[in-house]
């Protein structure tokens, strides 16, 4: 029997990418699922997939401290408690500093961070009493910060440090605090990233050809929240950036700098 069977997971932001193939793998393993997007039309589709399953689904925007307390209302009132809870929902961002509304960057900011905040602030009781698991799917961003995106490598930073600073707060009380760092993956995040004016970029620059699918990524994650691991970082490119950064930073520096820009334009 499968160590999540009947176990309440809630995720957010479930109707794409790394989260949708978290709603998919914790229903096959016989989990209660709920999740959460800003998009109904694609979480009535994902429901539809699963007819008798015990799925919730809730249009709700994290970025908005009330959309986040209705949608674990919801998943109280319906499943009556909460095992686990991955905080997914997040947004990108593709834009030079000097270039970017300030808008932008809050924006990035109320979402990723903010939204982790409101979700697991709002469902730790029930998981301290349960000792269960709190995640936030973060970012290699988290450890490096990547040009072009300094909203997003900030909201991942801070995100890392909450969850952090709440595991040692929790560290003799058997909740877990886990924090998932995926280097590049095939998702939406990408397509959906908010250029300078704070609008979704459209078509991506990155090619995804090798890049780790949003299915094995989901794997890892659960076999992490199983195992109770502190972090996770994915990847070979994510680790090696993730060590580089610590022990040789200025290289670090011209190495993603190459990597990002061409010509003194950024390309990535």
């Amino acid at each position: 029997m499968s160590a999540f069977n009947n176990k309440v997971v809630v995720i957010t932001g479930g109707s794409d990418g790394i989260g949708k193939s978290l709603v998919d793998l914790f229903l096959q393993q016989g989990a209660k699922v709920a999740t959460c997007g800003r998009n109904y039309d694609k979480l009535y589709k994902l429901q539809s997939d699963y007819p008798g399953k015990p799925l919730i689904i809730h249009a709700a925007d994290v970025s908005k401290e009330q959309d986040c307390k209705q949608f674990i209302d919801e998943v109280i009132k319906q499943f009556g408690t909460i095992d686990i809870l991955i905080n997914n929902a997040g947004i990108s961002m593709r834009s030079l500093v000097t270039d970017v509304e300030l808008d932008t960057i809050r924006k990035v900011m109320d979402i990723n961070f903010w939204g982790t905040v409101y979700c697991t602030k709002m469902a730790l009781p029930y998981i301290i009493k349960n000792k269960g698991t709190v995640v936030g799917v973060s970012s290699i961003a988290g450890y490096r910060g990547l040009p072009g995106r300094s909203g997003y490598s900030a909201s991942k930073y801070a995100v890392n440090g909450w969850l952090e600073a709440l595991r040692t707060e929790l560290l003799d009380s058997g909740t877990n605090i886990m924090w998932v760092c995926p280097g590049f993956t095939t998702s939406n995040i990408r397509n959906a990233a908010l250029n300078k004016e704070g609008k979704a970029q459209g078509e991506s620059p990155m090619n995804e050809t090798d890049m780790m699918s949003s299915e094995e990524c989901a794997q890892h994650i659960l076999k992490a929240i199983e195992k109770r691991k502190r972090t996770l970082v994915l990847t070979f490119t994510g680790k090696r950036t993730v060590f580089m950064n610590k022990f040789f930073p200025s290289l670090t520096d011209k190495m993603v700098r190459k990597f990002f820009f061409k010509n003194g334009e950024l390309v990535k």
